[in-house]
């Protein structure tokens, strides 16, 4: 009988989304002159209804049979036409339908596009509106386009009581901005979670680096030791390493293969690392010639459903334009402070709102009707837009809200999976914000330093301050998902000239021409006022530099701090950055990759603000401020996590107990 209902349901389904589509041609037929049915001879006003029955069957049909075969050769051929492809694959199989089936006339070729899209469009939203009248509400939207792989590739086994574990990372999302947020009823599903004691919500505290990088590293591994920033001068190769190149990333996990991985035997969704898993979508260590339809993208799974590539691709341009709209009304209200937010960033905000975020959610989905555990997803669109817009601007937490509705749909599906899961919602890192260093200071710190080296006509180096400004980490991200190529890594060039990188307000100055950590004695005999511009910069808090005799020292306007020891001499230059500042230096000024100079941007505690050296409206990767102070959202049931639970290694132990619990 359960058969028989299922059979009946599915049928009444395609019944109704068969009509609706026919009425839309209808509707399309009125509306459109290019356009037009063949009506049936006295027929009255129902004259084109035979027509359009007829020929919104047949592209459906197509739809189903010939659509992932398109979708296959578009990834084949390249990027650039996956999302152009959207349209001109529907306006392929829309000329095939009304060539078998002549019931229609179309006068041109955009008119024959607006009839396919407009079928795309129905039914996309009829099968949505169809789901969400019944209790199994987005189960049903999203299981049927992992049914077909299902089969293909068989399930693993979900016949267990054994909990799995889940953890979605909202990047860059601040424990206090969430706070808020679920006051003001910015995200309710997140605060049904908490309104309902299901789950418990907690701080954490990241390392100096607070970045994504070294955060998922920490997280996925237990070990980001030798990050010291998002991008950092690598001596030994004389190139820049970054976080969004995939070669680079491949590295680092590579050197950490020995840990196994918080992911082992599970998947890793829209993340810089694999954490262990075989099964990865978006991620970005695995994307270095990586074809686009390959295991390391999943977009051929996902942009396999017609609805789903048309929805996914208007929404992608509706996004550009929403952008373009947002930087606008900021630029006419004078808000302060802003960034330039043109050239490429409207898409690449529109990729990392839109696109990464509907294919890692799908796949998260087919994860939790397959049984697969621990999962691990990154959604990043938050993090971008909090990047250029603000840290709570309106069109943020427009953002912010999205990404709990698709929290909510996740949490929905998994109290249906036949397996019981434990969900954590976790962030990697905050954001701080505030004017950027150049805004404040009319110079980048690239330019401070070379006019305090004597080299202020030294044009910008390749890949450095130059390329770290406005969505290079979006943009990063964005190329790597996209297997579009990247700069070349970034060499230094002229080993006179001083490499100068920053991540947020978190600055590095290296110094190709001697091999090892120049000392201060070394920079002063070489650049004798480099330091003491530096110091005495109002954009600057502090400069971390090595010894000559050994040890380092931080150095500030009118003291300095000895890192072993902790002895301050004159005024403490770290007494407005919160308890732990020393510390999380020591452990940074240990690694063997950490600059000639750690530059920290002066942090205001007064206002919260800082000033990044990037052109970032909202900024992280150094201290001062929410950028260091993420939060962990996790079941009451578990065991509580250690407070303070300071650094992203401690994070890893934490979910790795929690992983365990779910193991027999």
């Amino acid at each position: 009988m359960r058969a028989v209902r299922s059979a009946a349901r599915s049928a009444t389904e395609f019944a109704v989304l068969w009509l609706i589509s026919a009425l839309a041609l209808v509707l399309t037929d009125l509306a459109l002159p290019g356009v037009r049915l063949h009506a049936v001879p006295g027929g009255g006003p129902l004259s084109t209804v035979p027509a359009a029955l007829l020929l919104a069957l047949v592209f459906g049909a197509l739809s189903v049979i010939l659509w992932p075969i398109l979708v296959r050769a578009m990834l084949w051929v390249g990027p650039a036409l996956l999302f152009i492809g959207a349209f001109a694959g529907n306006w392929l199989l829309m000329v095939i339908a009304v060539w078998l089936v002549p019931l229609a006339t179309v006068d041109r070729a955009r008119d024959l596009l607006a009839l396919s899209v407009v079928l795309s469009l129905v039914g996309s939203v009829v099968a949505g509106a169809l789901a969400s009248r019944r209790d199994d509400t987005y189960r049903m939207m999203l299981v049927r386009r992992q049914r077909s792989r299902l089969r293909r590739s068989g399930p693993p086994a979900t016949g267990t009581d054994d909990p799995g574990l889940l953890c979605i990372q909202i990047d860059g999302l601040g424990h206090g901005v969430l706070r808020r947020a679920i006051r003001d009823g910015v995200v309710p599903h997140l605060a049904a979670l908490v309104h309902q004691r299901t789950h418990r919500l907690v701080p954490w505290h990241t390392d100096w680096s607070s970045q994504t990088g070294a955060s998922q590293l920490g997280i996925l591994y237990g070990d980001n030791h030798n990050v010291p920033a998002f991008r950092w001068y690598d001596k030994t190769r004389d190139a820049v390493a970054v976080f969004s190149n995939p070669a680079d990333n491949a590295a680092r996990e590579v050197e950490r293969a020995h840990r196994g991985g918080l992911l082992a035997g599970g998947a890793s969704r829209g993340n810089l690392f694999t954490g262990g898993a075989d099964d990865n979508v978006l991620v970005v260590s695995r994307m270095r010639g990586a074809r686009m339809g390959g295991g390391a993208t999943g977009y051929a799974h996902y942009f396999a459903d017609p609805a789903s590539a048309a929805r996914t691709t208007i929404r992608l341009v509706a996004e550009a334009v929403r952008e373009v709209r947002q930087a606008h009304r900021q630029r006419r209200d004078e808000v302060t402070p802003r960034i330039r937010r043109g050239g490429l960033y409207p898409l690449v905000r529109a990729f990392t709102t839109v696109v990464e975020t509907d294919v890692v959610v799908a796949a998260v989905i087919g994860d939790l009707i397959a049984g697969r555990s621990p999962v691990y997803v990154d959604l990043v669109g938050y993090d971008e837009v909090s990047h250029h817009s603000g840290v709570e601007r309106p069109e943020t937490l427009a953002v912010l809200r999205k990404l709990d509705a698709e929290i909510g749909m996740i949490v929905a599906v998994a109290a249906q999976a036949a397996r019981p899961y434990r969900i954590v919602v976790l962030s990697d890192h905050g954001q701080s914000q505030g004017p950027t260093f150049r805004q404040r200071h009319g110079a980048t710190l690239e330019e401070v330093v070379l006019a305090a080296c004597g080299q202020p006509g030294t044009a910008p180096q390749p890949g450095a301050m130059g390329a770290t400004g406005r969505g290079a980490e979006g943009l990063g991200y964005v190329q790597a998902s996209l297997r579009m190529p990247a700069p070349a890594a970034s060499t230094a060039g002229d080993p006179r000239t001083p490499v100068v990188l920053a991540s947020g307000n978190l600055g590095l100055v290296s110094f190709p021409q001697t091999p090892g950590r120049a000392t201060r004695a070394w920079i002063d005999a070489h650049h004798p006022g480099l330091l003491p511009a530096l110091t005495a910069h109002p954009g600057i808090g502090f400069v971390l530099v090595a010894r000559d005799h050994g040890g380092s020292v931080v150095l500030g306007p009118a003291g300095s701090v000895d890192v072993r020891e902790g002895v301050v001499t004159g005024e403490d230059p770290l007494a407005g950055f919160g308890p732990g500042t020393l510390d999380r230096i020591r452990r940074t000024d240990g690694f063997d990759n950490v600059a000639d100079l750690m530059i920290g941007g002066r942090y205001r505690p007064d206002i919260g603000e800082v000033a990044a050296f990037e052109e970032q409206v909202g900024s992280h990767g150094g201290l001062g401020g929410p950028q260091t102070v993420p939060f962990l959202l996790y079941p009451a049931d578990l065991p509580a996590p250690p407070q303070p639970l300071q650094g992203a290694e401690a994070v890893h132990a934490v979910l790795a107990g929690w992983r365990d619990l779910g193991r027999r």
